[in-house]
């Protein structure tokens, strides 16, 4: 007999099902495969770079977050440099030409004059005084991160000349300057504070799920008495309770610590909801019986099977948490100088009066809408990627 023969030769206890055709197996293709051989985080990965605002909104993010640790290179001016000269001076439009010849980058001199009659600062633009920008420059020197002193600047205002990108506050402090600094803080409350909150959210949620009984009824009856109470108010109370006499550091960390311990109700009662269906599968109930210890079933078993969905939560929370730090330091409650965020910078924003004649001390309000809302979209972009229905 030959091998070809041989080969083709089915073994008697065969039986071929009724109807099926060997040539109708579908043959999978590359892309294909490699789909299903992937990890679950390759897969959110591939799901997420197709949400194109999503993607928008983590590059807009990276920006922000590049004024965090390199603040003091990318300020033209320290954050507390006052130019006692230019008082609510507005901002300077950078050109290019001037007088029809390509110049560079530049901006116009001004000169400052008060106007008596209506109690306010007029200033006038020079357009023969050309002030040519600095870029990758020596400039007003600091101290890098409080460590050593340098003054490396990516861009400096002419010699003898002044750079106010958004304008100046009552004091002549660049609004630029304090916003790229702002960021620092602004920025990482954030984050912290939803580390905090994801730490309490999944040890007390991964319990009342896993254990049941009466310590799901007591977490339960604890989120239920935090959700009722009114957030804004709650928090205002919590900060007013600090002592006055801390300092900016310790302010910064009790702030965090208040809106982590705030937020937590919500991520645990969803870790609680995730691990009561999960606790069930045969795969968590196998490693019981082998004696794994609860602890390793819940982080090494069920935690991996929602972990998408708990950055997802978080991402949400983030933008949550910088909206209430910019309330409580708008409100005097939070930060206050020498620290700066944003909400200390809208701060000099409470007068309507002064609002409406310098519009640009509002200028912070533009860095938090689009923070938030790139945090919003991403954290959309995130939750679609890891739903496994999609």
């Amino acid at each position: 007999m030959s091998p070809d023969s041989r080969r083709d030769e089915k073994p008697e206890h065969y039986v071929n099902p009724k109807g099926f055709d060997p040539q109708d197996v579908e043959t999978l293709t590359k892309e294909q495969e490699r789909y299903y051989q992937a990890a679950q985080w390759k897969i959110i990965w591939w799901k997420f770079r197709k949400h194109k605002l999503a993607v928008v909104s983590v590059v807009v993010l990276f920006f922000f977050y590049l004024c965090v640790p390199f603040a003091e290179i990318i300020a033209p001016y320290p954050v507390a440099k006052r130019n006692v000269d230019f008082l609510y001076a507005p901002p300077q439009s950078i050109h290019l030409f001037h007088e029809g010849r390509l110049v560079g980058p530049f901006v116009y001199g001004i000169t400052p004059s008060v106007d008596l009659e209506n109690l306010r600062w007029v200033y006038e633009t020079d357009r023969t005084d050309v002030q040519k920008l600095r870029f990758f420059c020596e400039g007003e020197p600091y101290q890098f991160w409080g460590l050593f002193p340098a003054s490396f600047h990516i861009i400096c205002p002419a010699e003898e000349g002044t750079l106010f990108i958004a304008g100046t506050d009552r004091l002549g402090r660049d609004q630029y300057s304090g916003l790229v600094y702002g960021a620092r803080l602004s920025l990482t409350i954030g984050l912290v504070g939803v580390t905090i909150s994801m730490v309490l959210g999944v040890l007390l949620g991964g319990m009342a799920g896993f254990f049941g009984g009466w310590i799901d009824s007591s977490v339960q009856r604890v989120i239920e008495v935090m959700r009722s109470l009114p957030e804004l108010p709650l928090w205002m109370a919590l900060s007013a309770a600090l002592p006055i006499t801390w300092s900016p550091v310790w302010i910064y960390f009790g702030l965090t610590v208040i809106l982590g311990l705030l937020d937590w109700p919500g991520l645990a009662r969803a870790v609680r909801s995730k691990l009561l269906s999960l606790r069930e599968e045969e795969y968590a109930k196998a490693a019981t019986l082998m004696g794994a210890k609860p602890s390793r079933v819940i982080v090494k078993h069920l935690l991996p099977g929602f972990t998408s969905h708990l950055v997802a939560s978080a991402t949400l929370s983030v933008p949550a948490m910088i909206l209430g730090e910019t309330a409580l330091s708008f409100l005097n409650l939070g930060l206050r100088r020498p620290a700066v965020s944003w909400g200390v910078l809208l701060n000099e924003a409470q007068n309507i009066a002064v609002v409406t004649i310098y519009p640009w001390l509002m200028a912070p309000v533009i860095p938090i809408i689009v923070v938030v809302l790139a945090f919003n979209f991403m954290g959309d972009g995130l939750r679609d990627a890891a739903d496994p229905y999609k």
